[in-house]
């Protein structure tokens, strides 16, 4: 049936993952955070006050915020309701036409297609051009004001199974100078997998693909798990397949996202930061090659 947003299906089931009754998420999805008793729901900062949003256009902002629950990261109110979030990769004319490569642009959206931040790659024309998908980068998440909310780190690495103690990692940021946790590939020769990781390098999530990470005609799913990767589904990062034209002429992609509604709000934007990883090593076109790997090529 078709969704708001422009998405066919969505990338995740809808009744959501897990079972009435299902026991406790695993450590690290309880949020540290305490809302302040009477308060009104957050929403998204945006240009546009809640009064005036009545009859607003579908996918415009969201309103503005009117309380900040405490221990929450300024900017990132609004992922404590929502256990979804969409990621659209912008299209970009020169690189399509020409192959010439810029910096990734992408929207990240609500389940309503509502916009509720933007980010963009940050790095030099020869490291985009000359590195490929595994270049170095810092990537900048901005909310509807623009203000920065979430800041991403990128170290240039390899994703050859030959070479274990060179993966794949990522620094998360909330706010920008905030470490709020990290992202590290781990060395299998036939799986694409990934620790979530805190502030402090403790493991708190497991994050595993399919043996052959790319999508011929369908979508992609990484399913996450607790930290001993094992058990039920607690939620999941999907690449959805696009249609024939975008996936062989450009390098624009769809991500969809879920998790537990009271997962750590800087988990949540940690996963934003294993969706831009999972992108760029797996799905990600330079000039001419194709350059969609697999953590064993």
């Amino acid at each position: 049936m078709p969704q708001l947003g422009g998405h066919s299906m969505p990338p995740y089931p809808m009744g959501g993952y897990g079972e009435p009754g299902q026991g406790t998420p695993p450590a690290g999805f309880q949020a540290g955070y305490q809302p302040v008793p009477d308060q009104p729901i957050m929403y998204q900062p945006g240009p546009v006050s809640p009064a005036s949003h009545q009859g607003q256009p579908y996918g415009a902002p969201v309103p503005a915020p009117v309380s900040v629950p405490a221990g929450v990261p300024p900017g990132l109110e609004y992922l404590t309701q929502i256990d979804q979030i969409l990621i659209h990769q912008k299209v970009e004319l020169l690189e399509a036409i020409i192959g010439f490569e810029t910096n990734n642009q992408y929207e990240i959206k609500n389940s309503l297609g509502q916009k509720i931040y933007s980010a963009k790659e940050k790095n030099d024309c020869c490291t985009r051009n000359c590195c490929g998908a595994l270049r170095s980068f810092d990537m900048k998440i901005k909310d509807n004001t623009d203000r920065e909310v979430i800041r991403l780190i990128r170290p240039y690495r390899c994703v050859s199974c030959w070479c274990p103690c060179c993966l794949q990692e990522m620094e998360v940021q909330a706010p920008p100078g905030t470490t709020v946790g990290y992202v590290k590939q781990d060395w299998d020769p036939c799986y694409p997998k990934f620790s979530i990781q805190g502030p402090n390098k403790e493991t708190v999530m497991k994050l595993e693909g399919p043996c052959l990470a790319c999508n011929c005609c369908g979508d992609v799913n990484f399913e996450l798990k607790g930290k001993d990767g094992t058990g039920k589904p607690i939620g999941r990062i999907s690449k959805q397949w696009s249609g024939l034209l975008k996936e062989v002429f450009t390098d624009t992609d769809n991500f969809g996202i879920q998790f537990p509604m009271d997962m750590d709000v800087k988990m949540k934007a940690v996963l934003m930061g294993v969706c831009f990883l999972i992108d760029f090593v797996f799905f990600e076109k330079v000039g001419e090659t194709n350059q969609r790997n697999t953590v064993f090529s």
